[in-house]
């Protein structure tokens, strides 16, 4: 498939209609960065089978695999390397430890699909195709159509096998399949299409490909009156039997395995800790996992035990991701990211006062405070990442098709919201370009707005156009407890500004103003 932007691309974007792809000069720095063995080792073997110099340097240049492993709705203070002190990780604390942890890097919302949609697209709330949870009512807004260039697509075009195991929420059903992964440049896809039926942790199907997988759970019927419910049940099961988290765990260290040939592209988009908002509606309890392993004798309530093996749970699988590599000789040429795809949640009957989820910021999930948007994010790439490094530089999803392309030596030509973030990677901070501001909006009670300017002030405007804008000082007030806009006029002009410039109109996404205030508080899902 030709990597152009296709006439049926609804969004207004002139600057970004045409994505041509180019090769990277073989005498990138990325490259150059490869130890002397490697190259010494592959030149013979080039010359062994006769070919060309140039096709030598070429084949010298071995494109890293890449690794995106996404966690649904943990929170900044969630893992040990981040603060937490009831909930074990030492998995993902060995992978702080070997690689590098990053202190300020945001997710692309507060919310599940319009942050995934930054991820994939490179391009922030304001200008990607889908800003917004909507697929209970407006599947096709939720979807990517043939016209968006995705990270998976640049990917494919630089040679990667591609695949997405777990959570995609970007494409569905009937004309919404336009968005399906294996339509927007993955080559194997097994998990959830639909977010909603992601929910449940012990759904009667899964999708491989375009292809419903039958399980044995059991799930009751809905509403025929609901859509929704209509497809995917009541939305937790009478007869749970297997447990989905497992299986897509496993479904990625067998693709994993068996990627030999050619450098490989896993996005690996876990569920948990997502609550089943359904369970917890009709039956209190959201945090659906096997058992409590070693939570089991803790003087906790069942939805804290069950919080805390989610979590415990996914740790000790991305641990069994990182023995594979080694088992097969693939971890110094894998580079693995963590994040999580927005703040923690209060949606599963669990206490989060307990755990702390947001470690010192402010707000959860459905939040443009911080605790709704800075995210965990490490990265670990053994020889290449200084281990146990630690960067505040200010990164967000929108850099990593950005990094990606530069990673993989293809470019992507047309414009993107985003900066690859290599030099940091590589420990080269002087050769790292900046942001000079980032830009969240978020469709839900009312119309509201987020710009973090220079990496230190940030400005939120809630519910409304005419909402008064708050100001925080985010480097010396990581809480945002003191609103300054009284005292910093200049900024709140600036980022009223930059409200307005920030953004494309999107046909799919209008602005719908509601109550000032009304959004930013975090809290429960209604």
């Amino acid at each position: 498939m030709p990597l152009t932007a296709h006439s049926d691309s609804l969004l207004p974007r002139p600057a970004r209609s045409c994505y041509k792809l180019r090769v990277r000069n073989t005498t990138d720095s990325l490259w150059k960065a490869l130890a002397a063995r490697q190259w010494l080792r592959l030149l013979a073997r080039c010359l062994s089978v006769g070919w060309l110099a140039a096709t030598c340097v070429i084949a010298a240049e071995r494109k890293p695999n890449l690794i995106f492993i996404l966690a649904d709705d943990l929170g900044y203070g969630d893992l040990g390397c981040y603060g937490q002190k009831l909930i074990q990780t030492p998995n993902l604390d060995r992978m702080a430890a070997e690689g590098m942890r990053f202190t300020q890097f945001y997710a692309g919302s507060t919310v599940c699909a319009p942050s995934r949609s930054v991820l994939m697209t490179g391009l922030h709330t304001g200008h990607t195709r889908v800003r917004g949870n909507a697929g209970t009512v407006n599947p096709l807004a939720q979807s990517l159509r043939p016209g968006d260039m995705t990270v998976a697509r640049a990917l494919k075009a630089a040679g990667y096998a591609t695949a997405l195991i777990g959570k995609w929420g970007l494409g569905d059903e009937g004309e919404a399949a336009v968005g399906l992964p294996t339509r927007q440049g993955f080559d194997y896809f097994f998990g959830y299409a639909n977010q909603h039926h992601a929910h449940n942790y012990y759904p009667d199907f899964l999708m491989r490909g375009e292809e419903q997988v039958k399980l044995r759970n059991k799930v009751a019927p809905g509403s025929a009156d609901n859509p929704i419910a209509r497809r995917f049940g009541v939305g937790y099961a009478s007869e749970k039997v297997e447990y989905s988290h497992d299986l897509i765990a496993a479904e990625g260290l067998k693709w994993v395995e068996q990627q030999k040939d050619r450098p490989f592209f896993l996005y690996f988009a876990l569920t948990t800790p997502h609550a089943n908002n359904e369970a917890n509606r009709d039956l209190k309890n959201g945090q659906e996992v096997p058992d409590f392993g070693i939570y089991a004798d803790k003087d906790w309530s069942p939805q804290n035990k069950g919080q805390a093996a989610m979590i415990s749970r996914m740790d000790r699988d991305i641990g069994r991701l990182f023995d594979l590599l080694k088992r097969l000789k693939l971890d110094e040429h894998t580079l693995v990211f963590f994040s999580s795809d927005n703040g923690p949640h209060n949606e599963g009957g669990h206490t989060p006062e307990l755990f702390q989820p947001a470690g010192p910021l402010r707000g959860m999930k459905r939040s443009l405070t911080d605790g709704g948007i800075r995210v965990p994010f490490l990265a670990r790439w053994p020889g290449k990442i200084k281990p146990g490094s630690v960067s505040s530089h200010v990164g967000w999803f929108a850099d990593f098709l950005a990094t990606a392309s530069e990673l993989s030596g293809v470019k992507a030509a047309a414009q993107t919201d985003g900066l690859s973030f290599l030099p940091t990677l590589l420990g080269q901070p002087d050769k790292q370009a900046k942001h000079k501001h980032l830009y969240w909006e978020f469709h839900e009670r009312g119309f509201n707005q987020a710009v973090l300017m220079d990496g230190r002030w940030k400005a939120i405007r809630l519910g409304r156009l005419d909402a008064p804008v708050e100001i925080y000082d985010v480097a010396n007030d990581i809480g945002e407890k003191q609103n300054l806009a009284a005292e910093k006029p200049e900024l709140v002009a600036q980022a009223k500004e930059l409200f307005t410039s920030s953004r494309t109109e999107s046909p799919d996404w209008p602005i719908k103003e509601g109550v000032s205030g009304a959004a930013g508080k975090g809290g429960k899902k209604k």
